[in-house]
């Protein structure tokens, strides 16, 4: 229904920045919500961001003051601003996607994984 496609990770130096980028399209009514979570090797998946149509933003505690969510609604697109990197940040970063489709269907719908590594 949704076709979620990421780009922007890599690899970067501890303290560096990374910018990620995350288009949907399809099927798509209302983009609701739009965001990042992450995996690490070997523990679950995390929120790191979110943002809703209407700008509000959810950020998880290991990335406020250093990450920024925004997104395009004309373009359906969300960015995620990543400074001050901790090899910690290293994970597959995931977009995530949750709105309506089609004739008004709620439907939510994950990325492939962009992976981001942070080490000297």
């Amino acid at each position: 229904q949704v076709q979620l496609v990421e780009s922007g990770g890599g690899l970067v130096q501890p303290g560096g920045s990374l910018r990620l980028s995350c288009v949907a399209s399809g099927s798509i009514r209302n983009s609701n919500v739009m965001g990042w979570y992450r995996q690490a090797p070997g523990k679950q998946r995390e929120l790191v961001a979110t943002i809703t149509s209407g700008g509000t933003t959810t950020y998880g505690d290991s990335v406020k003051d250093r990450f920024t969510i925004s997104r395009d609604n004309a373009n359906n697109t969300v960015y995620l601003q990543m400074n001050s990197l901790k090899p910690e940040d290293t994970a597959v970063y995931y977009c995530y996607w949750r709105g309506t489709v089609g004739v008004s269907v709620f439907w939510s719908d994950w990325g492939q994984g962009t992976r981001v590594t942070v080490s000297s």
